[in-house]
Protein backbone atom coordinates (compact mmCIF):
# COMPACT_ATOMS: atom_id res chain seq x y z
CA UNK A 1 0.00 0.00 0.00
CA UNK A 2 1.08 2.95 -0.90
CA UNK A 3 0.88 7.15 0.56
CA UNK A 4 0.78 9.76 -1.50
CA UNK A 5 3.79 11.16 -0.35
CA UNK A 6 7.00 10.06 -2.05
CA UNK A 7 8.31 6.77 -0.32
CA UNK A 8 11.72 7.16 0.50
CA UNK A 9 12.24 3.51 1.81
CA UNK A 10 12.14 0.60 -0.60
CA UNK A 11 9.73 -2.33 -0.54
CA UNK A 12 12.74 -4.23 0.88
CA UNK A 13 14.27 -2.12 3.19
CA UNK A 14 10.70 -1.78 5.04
CA UNK A 15 10.77 -5.67 4.93
CA UNK A 16 14.06 -6.15 6.10
CA UNK A 17 13.20 -3.67 9.00
CA UNK A 18 10.28 -5.36 10.09
CA UNK A 19 11.86 -8.27 10.35
CA UNK A 20 14.52 -6.89 12.35
CA UNK A 21 11.80 -5.73 14.93
CA UNK A 22 10.04 -9.18 14.58
CA UNK A 23 14.09 -11.30 15.20
CA UNK A 24 15.00 -8.78 17.90
CA UNK A 25 12.07 -7.59 19.41
CA UNK A 26 12.45 -9.97 22.88
CA UNK A 27 16.36 -8.37 22.82
CA UNK A 28 14.41 -5.10 24.08
CA UNK A 29 12.39 -3.98 27.36
CA UNK A 30 9.26 -3.75 24.83
CA UNK A 31 8.36 -3.38 21.31
CA UNK A 32 8.62 0.49 21.06
CA UNK A 33 11.96 0.02 22.44
CA UNK A 34 12.69 -2.52 19.68
CA UNK A 35 11.26 -0.27 16.98
CA UNK A 36 12.85 2.65 18.33
CA UNK A 37 15.79 1.34 18.33
CA UNK A 38 15.61 -0.54 14.47
CA UNK A 39 14.14 2.96 12.93
CA UNK A 40 17.07 4.99 14.25
CA UNK A 41 19.71 3.06 12.49
CA UNK A 42 17.28 2.87 8.91
CA UNK A 43 16.98 6.21 9.23
CA UNK A 44 13.25 6.80 9.54
CA UNK A 45 10.79 7.40 12.71
CA UNK A 46 9.85 5.09 15.27
CA UNK A 47 6.13 5.73 14.15
CA UNK A 48 6.72 4.52 10.66
CA UNK A 49 8.48 1.83 11.97
CA UNK A 50 5.99 0.77 13.73
CA UNK A 51 3.63 1.17 11.32
CA UNK A 52 5.31 -1.24 9.40
CA UNK A 53 5.21 -3.72 11.40
CA UNK A 54 1.43 -3.37 12.12
CA UNK A 55 0.78 -3.57 8.49
CA UNK A 56 2.85 -6.31 7.75
CA UNK A 57 0.99 -8.08 11.40
CA UNK A 58 -2.48 -7.59 9.42
CA UNK A 59 -1.11 -9.07 5.75
CA UNK A 60 0.13 -12.29 7.95
CA UNK A 61 -3.42 -12.61 10.05
CA UNK A 62 -1.57 -12.15 13.09
CA UNK A 63 -3.64 -8.74 13.73
CA UNK A 64 -7.01 -7.74 12.85
CA UNK A 65 -7.64 -5.67 10.00
CA UNK A 66 -7.75 -5.30 6.11
CA UNK A 67 -4.81 -6.65 4.27
CA UNK A 68 -2.83 -4.69 1.96
CA UNK A 69 -4.18 -6.62 -0.89
CA UNK A 70 -7.40 -6.67 -0.10
CA UNK A 71 -7.33 -2.51 0.71
CA UNK A 72 -6.04 -2.27 -2.99
CA UNK A 73 -8.53 -4.20 -4.21
CA UNK A 74 -11.23 -2.63 -2.59
CA UNK A 75 -9.75 1.01 -3.60
CA UNK A 76 -9.46 0.07 -7.21
CA UNK A 77 -13.22 -0.98 -7.21
CA UNK A 78 -14.56 2.00 -5.56
CA UNK A 79 -12.14 4.11 -8.31
CA UNK A 80 -13.72 2.02 -10.65
CA UNK A 81 -17.34 2.52 -9.39
CA UNK A 82 -16.73 6.31 -9.07
CA UNK A 83 -15.91 6.28 -12.89
CA UNK A 84 -18.92 4.31 -13.42
CA UNK A 85 -21.21 6.65 -11.55
CA UNK A 86 -20.17 9.54 -13.54
CA UNK A 87 -19.94 7.72 -17.04
CA UNK A 88 -23.75 7.12 -16.05
CA UNK A 89 -24.51 10.85 -15.26
CA UNK A 90 -22.85 12.15 -18.49
CA UNK A 91 -25.11 9.56 -20.47
CA UNK A 92 -28.50 10.25 -18.51
CA UNK A 93 -27.48 13.99 -19.20
CA UNK A 94 -27.00 13.61 -22.85
CA UNK A 95 -29.98 11.32 -23.52
CA UNK A 96 -31.88 14.09 -21.75
CA UNK A 97 -30.58 16.55 -23.85
CA UNK A 98 -31.17 14.60 -27.09
CA UNK A 99 -34.53 13.78 -25.97
CA UNK A 100 -35.53 17.48 -25.63
CA UNK A 101 -34.03 18.82 -29.05
CA UNK A 102 -35.99 15.89 -30.85
CA UNK A 103 -38.98 17.19 -29.34
CA UNK A 104 -38.19 21.09 -30.00
CA UNK A 105 -37.39 20.00 -33.76
CA UNK A 106 -40.35 20.80 -36.03
CA UNK A 107 -42.19 18.60 -37.59
CA UNK A 108 -42.00 17.38 -41.21
CA UNK A 109 -44.95 17.59 -43.41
Amino acid sequence: MTSKTTNKFSSEIRTRAVRLVFDHEAEHPSRWAAVSSIAAKIGCSAHTLNEWVKRAEVDTGKRAGLPSDMAEKMKALERENRELRQANEILFKASAYFAQAELDRPLKR
